[in-house]
């Protein structure tokens, strides 16, 4: 399904598990917790499972990482 058929240009609600999420409400998009970017779902790679929220790159789901006390805070090179 594209982003403009079936459920709509709106934002889904998500279940974020293990390698995997489950679709609560249809939508066409998440929200990227970091940045606020709009992820189309069928883009979405990144998210926590923890604090279920989306990441729209490897590089912001680390920040959040980091900015959770998770892993330490370095400088990327």
């Amino acid at each position: 399904m594209n982003r403009f058929e079936g459920s709509g240009y709106r934002e889904a609600k998500i279940r974020y598990l293990d390698g995997d999420y489950q679709i609560l409400t249809a939508g066409s998009y998440v929200v990227c917790a970091m940045t606020g970017t709009q992820i189309p779902v069928d883009e979405l790679k990144y998210w926590s499972v923890a604090r279920q929220e989306p990441y729209v790159d490897c590089a912001t789901s680390m920040d959040a990482d980091k900015r959770a006390g998770i892993l330490p805070n370095q400088q990327r090179a």
